[in-house]
């Protein structure tokens, strides 16, 4: 029997060496290249671009002045008297134009803001677009992590299976024993299936961020062991203005400011000049001419809107402020289950996992010598594979959590490709 134990403990490490050597000739891609594919070729950004280059036409538009307009007038033609037909005509070509002051330069300042805001927004987006490929890099990597879980349930119940055999066999064990394990085999053959379907599923997400529809690896690189290291506390809530959310707020703030200097400017109606020459037909003089049009308005004409910008202003700060305490609320809760994680992963690994591994073989012992039943060996192999199942979920976890912090802080996540 210990020959046979042998022999089968040489077929499982030759089965892993095989399998790890597959996984190193597959494709593989790491977080940073996952990253860098998202932020140069992901379609909702590379679509944004175009909003960002539509926002140089604005600039460009409101650097332009009104054009002048030209004025030709015929004056006493076709009447009666000496205004019969053409002979007592007067003819003045005049030229008018628009005096902005400082109007212009306010519409430019408004839409250089603008373009200021929409980059706020991109870089908003290329972190989300950052972050969200990291999360589905994270579960990737945390399925190719259970299914070499799934693979040492069923090397334990194959093991399983062959021991019962030979009871059975020597009639020291029930066939029900027998049947049992083959069914709880079954069971976690289907449940490595089940992994495999949902682990392509994962990496067709992964794709799709930078518009591929079909995945060109085979497999994701990293090691979800590498635990991340925590970070005081203070340390990070002194980085919480990078956070671009807040940096975006900043920028709207700029906007609404040069949006009620803008109408503060309209406030008055603009004056129009003009000048031109006259012609008199009937003694042939030319004369110069020369006009101004002053609006009679009284009062501000334009209070509305400058009462508008400045509530959108006053509304903006009270959104930054809001936004503000989200985001150190959502950083110290993602810091404590950050901390919590890696408190639970420390204490499966030093203290739960290998008592159940000494418990594994002591009563796998105590089956072969007839001392304990098979459901008492089955339950701390499930006891053990569930220990193991709760430090790759407090892993994955601890990683995620670390994802959030990045995103909340402003830390460029692809960093972290190189660590993993």
């Amino acid at each position: 029997m210990r020959a046979q134990k042998i022999v089968m403990t040489s077929a499982v490490s030759t089965a892993l060496l095989v399998i790890s050597a597959l996984s190193l000739a597959a494709e593989e891609i790491t977080l940073e290249q996952a990253i860098i594919n998202t932020i140069t070729q992901n379609p909702e950004l590379q679509a944004f671009g175009y909003e960002l280059r539509a926002q140089n036409g604005v600039i460009l538009q409101a650097g332009l002045s009104p054009k002048p307009e030209l004025t030709v007038t015929v004056e006493d033609v076709l009447g009666t008297g000496v205004a019969q037909g053409l002979s007592g005509a007067q003819t003045t070509a005049s030229i008018s134009w628009v005096l902005e002051g400082q109007l212009r330069q306010r519409r430019i300042d408004a839409a250089r803001t603008g373009s200021l805001v929409l980059a706020s927004e991109a870089e908003v987006m290329r972190l989300d677009a950052a972050a969200q490929t990291a999360r589905y890099y994270t579960q990737a990597l945390a399925h190719q992590a259970r299914l070499q879980l799934a693979a040492q349930s069923i090397s334990l119940a194959e093991d399983t299976v062959t021991t019962i055999s030979q009871r059975v066999a020597a009639g020291t064990s029930p066939r029900s024993d027998l049947a049992r394990a083959r069914a709880e085999l079954s069971m976690r053959e289907l449940m490595q299936e089940d992994l495999n379907h949902e682990l392509v599923g994962f990496y067709h997400r992964i794709a799709a961020q930078w518009g591929a529809l079909e995945p060109d690896f085979s497999h994701v690189g990293g090691d979800l062991t590498n635990l991340p290291a925590v970070e005081p506390y203070p340390s990070l809530e002194a980085r919480i203005e990078q956070n671009p959310d807040l940096t975006r707020f900043l920028s709207e703030q700029r906007l609404h400011e040069s949006t009620l200097l803008l109408e503060q400017a309209r406030r008055n109606s603009l004056w129009q000049f003009n000048a031109g020459v006259r012609r008199m037909e009937r003694s042939s003089d030319v004369g110069f001419v020369a006009g101004v049009t002053i609006p009679l308005n009284r009062g501000n004409q334009n209070q509305g809107r400058i009462e508008e910008a400045r509530v959108r202003l006053a509304q903006s700060s009270a959104r930054q402020e809001a936004e503000r305490i989200r985001v150190m609320t959502s950083l110290f809760l993602f810091h404590q289950e950050l901390e919590h994680s890696l408190h639970i992963v420390e204490s499966l690994r030093s203290d739960v996992i290998p008592e159940y591994e000494l418990a594994l073989s002591e009563v796998r012992r105590a089956y072969e010598l007839g001392s304990s039943s098979y459901m008492e060996w089955l339950q701390v192999q499930n006891d053990l594979l569930a220990a193991r199942e709760q430090l790759l979920e407090a892993s994955v976890l601890a990683h995620q959590n670390m994802i959030e912090i990045e995103r909340l802080t402003g830390v460029r996540i692809a960093q972290t490709g190189s660590e993993q």
